[in-house]
């Protein structure tokens, strides 16, 4: 049982290598370390939640060789990835860059955290419409006790 276990489990820790084929393996590792470091960064947009790195899809195997002929020729990584992103646009950045388009996508995490904030600050102040407790006048006090009895 221990053994079937393990076997499975070196199965589904090896799955990820599975994405990267042998003829797409540059032979200079500096390179291929470049471009395992660049598609880390690119989304697949077939699967959509994941890198091309990590993904089996034919197009990102297309877009992992698009990387190694770039890096091959001589491009820079900010080369590459400005031709990546005019090629397929910004939703192929798995972590997008902030321009003027992106605000809304990178300001709304932080509007929520301070609406919660300001929210919970609120919500801990006493109310001031909130009247104090006064104790019960005698009258109060006798009607009570009849009504308890």
């Amino acid at each position: 049982m221990r053994r079937a276990l393990a076997i499975v489990f070196v199965l589904l820790w090896a799955i990820p290598a599975f994405a990267l084929t042998p003829d797409e393996l540059l032979s200079d590792p500096a390179l291929e370390a470049r471009a395992r470091s660049l598609s880390s960064h690119l989304r697949c947009l077939v699967c959509q939640n994941q890198s091309i790195d990590d993904s089996d899809a034919p197009l990102a195997k297309d877009l992992r060789t698009l990387i190694r002929e770039r890096l091959s020729q001589g491009d820079s990584d900010e080369q590459v990835m400005d031709f990546v992103v005019s090629r397929y646009g910004d939703f192929v950045l798995l972590k997008p860059r902030f321009t003027a388009k992106t605000v809304l996508l990178w300001a709304t995490p932080f509007a929520v955290l301070l609406i919660a904030v300001f929210a919970m600050l609120l919500r801990r102040r006493p109310n001031a419409a909130t009247t104090p407790e006064r104790p019960l006048s005698d009258e109060e006090r006798q009607a009570l006790e009849k009504a308890l009895e």
